[in-house]
């Protein structure tokens, strides 16, 4: 059968005998085709019973072009050629290269502001703390946007969200580089930080384009963006702080953004059910030109606007990140591990104005001291290549072993998850000052790098993994941990560098990063403990279970869209079942099954 065609023939027979589309109906949905094709409930035909005065125009122009009161939505297999899953290698990766610049720009807002520090402080007469708000205002409020954006990138597609976040971050630059008093910076770096839709959305491009199995590498890629991201802020800033005015560190900002945000204007749309809308108006619209009318739907179209946009579901749907975050024990234990972690690396990182004034770095030799980080990222970012390569051949090899397809994702973190413990241990008996070499806390820098980037590369890709395309929903849990702890860690970072155990004590700077060592080494065991216990905390997960039981359905495939837990009225309908007063038929079920059979 043509792939743009679909079977009519029991329509064509219900014309004679109404009676029979029923008896066929429950035929297809008690029947196990070994497909995830949605099964059907009975039409609901009660109207046929009431008269003809319940039969509105637009039914009956429906019935006279299809033969039927019933829509069949369209399937992943009937259209797979057309998703993102079928996009050519360089379309995929030329996509992802300015979702990679996109999240740097947004990881590089967190971090440039803090160049700006002291000259807000001195211009609006506040002290540096009182300045550092900015900071951390954004990246708390940068924590809840990504949870409040991640879930609509899902039901609305991800290009319209991700356009409407940059395009509101840009606008909030504005008034904070004019602002003519401290309030309005405080203010705009609020609605900033929520307007930020974060990493959560850029991954979930991940999940549509790229199966689980093969999703590793440009995964590794987005996350050395986010990473990288934040090292490039102190980096250019240390030049901003030293030869500029402290509003050029906003104007830098928005040209950044504004640039990635016309970049992102030119790449498609890869959310699959906004992209199944799409492919069946265009097969319709092919079918009315050509005399055969396709009676084939999007999963988006065969919901009423009112009913996927009621105050409702507009909740359901923005409390399923925290949700997930709370009932999900795999999203929990990863993002609390990959929060924690990072809210340790960022106190860490806020010692380096102390530490390099010790040997008389200069402004933007302190911001040049975060390049051994980013070297440490890009060394952890190889590394992944071979633990990639040796996990993909395990899962090909043991392919019902859930232990192979999930955990072995871990498996590179149980060797590099030590450096952050081990770099910070070195960074703190080497930050002590002269007579001791700078050089050793660098060296230190970068071993700590290397176990920031693996936290966040292996934590992601198993959330993906297990989550696909609710993967921005489950993700958004871990840029919540990391965000919202490394902002409410940014006030006290520097009181707790200066005053443990006392200003006067020489080595407190030593004592303060040992401090966070003993607390990272608790870590560690964590992801052991994690690694471990894996299969119980899936388990346990009845959303990461379902979505599972979906994939085995399809051959490993990703599903699109699925009902129940923490979906809304319209997921459920989209996946086929039965709501009141619907008029939904089955879905194109003898030309998918002849097209998964071929796959």
């Amino acid at each position: 059968m043509a792939q743009n065609d679909v079977d009519l023939s029991h329509v064509n027979r219900t014309l004679e005998n109404p009676t029979e589309e029923v008896e066929t109906e429950k035929k297809y949905a008690s029947s196990d085709d070994g497909t995830h094709s949605p099964t059907h409930a009975a039409p609901n035909n009660n109207h046929l019973n009431d008269g003809n005065a319940s039969i509105n125009s637009a039914d009956r122009k429906f019935y006279e072009t299809y033969g039927t009161y019933d829509r069949y939505e369209i399937t992943e297999e009937d259209c797979y050629e057309e998703l993102g899953f079928s996009f050519p290698t360089w379309k995929k990766w030329g996509i992802l290269t300015v979702v990679f610049l996109v999240q740097v720009s947004m990881n590089f807002n967190t971090s440039l502001y803090s160049n700006a520090v002291g000259g807000i402080a001195e211009e609006f007469g506040v002290s540096d703390q009182s300045a550092r708000v900015g900071a951390a205002i954004f990246l708390i409020c940068y924590a809840f946007g990504c949870e409040l954006w991640a879930p609509w990138s899902e039901e609305l597609g991800r290009w319209p969200i991700m356009q409407l976040s940059l395009f509101l971050v840009n606008i909030w630059q504005i008034p904070v580089g004019i602002a003519p008093n401290f309030g309005t910076i405080i203010v705009c770096r609020a609605l900033g930080g929520f307007s930020s839709a974060g990493g959560s959305v850029t991954l979930g491009m991940v999940a549509d384009m790229w199966e689980a199995d093969v999703q590793q590498y440009a995964v590794a890629y987005v996350v050395f963006s986010s990473v990288g991201g934040s090292v490039l802020g102190p980096i250019v800033g240390g030049f901003v702080e030293e030869f500029l005015a402290w509003r050029w560190a906003i104007w830098i900002q928005l040209i950044f953004g504004g640039f990635v945000q016309i970049l992102h204007f030119f790449i498609p749309e890869t959310r699959t059910t906004c992209m199944m809308d799409k492919i069946a108006k265009r097969r319709r619209k092919e079918g009315e030109k050509n005399g055969k009318p396709v009676n084939i739907w999007g999963p988006n179209e065969l919901t009423p606007y009112k009913d996927r946009f009621s105050a409702r579901e507009i909740m359901i749907t923005w409390i399923r990140p925290f949700r997930m975050f709370l009932t999900e024990p795999i999203v929990l234990t990863l993002s609390l591990l990959s929060g924690f972690s990072d809210a340790l690396i960022f106190m860490f990182l806020q010692s380096y104005a102390l530490v390099y004034k010790q040997w008389d770095f200069a402004v933007f030799a302190i911001g040049l001291a975060f390049i051994p980080i980013g070297i440490g990222y890009i060394l952890a970012w190889f590394s992944f290549f071979p633990a990639i390569k040796k996990n993909i051949k395990l899962r090909h090899e043991q392919p019902e072993n859930e232990r192979a397809q999930y955990e072995s994702r871990l498996w590179w973190l149980l060797y590099t998850a030590p450096c952050l413990p081990i770099g910070l241990i070195i960074f703190a008996w080497t930050s002590t000052g002269p007579p001791l070499h700078w050089i050793g806390t660098m060296f230190a820098s970068a071993i700590i790098g290397i176990a920031n980037y693996s936290i966040y590369m292996a934590t992601i890709d198993y959330m993906i993994c297990a989550y696909g395309p609710y993967s921005a929903s489950a993700t958004g849990g871990n840029g919540w941990s990391r965000d919202f702890l490394a902002g409410v860690l940014t006030l006290p970072a520097t009181p707790f560098y200066q005053n443990i155990p006392s200003p006067d004590n020489k080595n407190h700077l030593a004592y303060a990063s040992t401090i966070l060592f003993c607390i990272a080494a608790l870590l560690v065991v964590a992801v052991y403990v994690i690694y471990w216990k894996g299969p119980v905390l899936r388990k346990r997960s009845p959303f990461a279970q379902k979505l599972h039981a979906a994939r085995s359905d399809t051959g490993g495939r990703r599903v699109s869209t699925l009902p129940g837990l923490y979906g809304s009225r319209h997921n459920s309908i989209a996946q086929g079942s039965f709501a009141p007063g619907s008029r939904r038929g089955s879905v194109m079920r003898q030309g998918s099954m002849a097209r998964q059979a071929a796959y």
